[in-house]
């Protein structure tokens, strides 16, 4: 059950990446309508790659909160300096 142990340094990575992710996304999807060419469909790539990085900030949100109410996340988390 490692796997789904939780402690202060994974929240704040799972809070990093998401936001990392929903801000990569964002500026995908504007290159992909201001900057790159139209060439062999890549707007359209370039685009949903964006959309999908999009799509995974928030999961990986929830996916964080899902593991912080487990039973026993309890006592990882009191001992984090907020």
């Amino acid at each position: 059950m490692g796997l789904l142990k939780i402690g202060c340094k994974s929240m704040r990575e799972g809070v990093v990446v998401s936001s990392i992710f929903f801000i990569a996304g964002i500026l995908m999807i504007l290159a992909g309508s201001n900057i790159v060419p139209d060439i062999f469909y890549m707007q359209q790539i370039v685009m949903f790659a964006g959309l999908l990085l999009m799509l995974f900030a928030p999961l990986i949100l929830i996916a964080t909160f899902l593991l912080s109410v487990l039973p026993g996340a309890k006592e990882n988390l009191d001992k984090c300096e907020h």
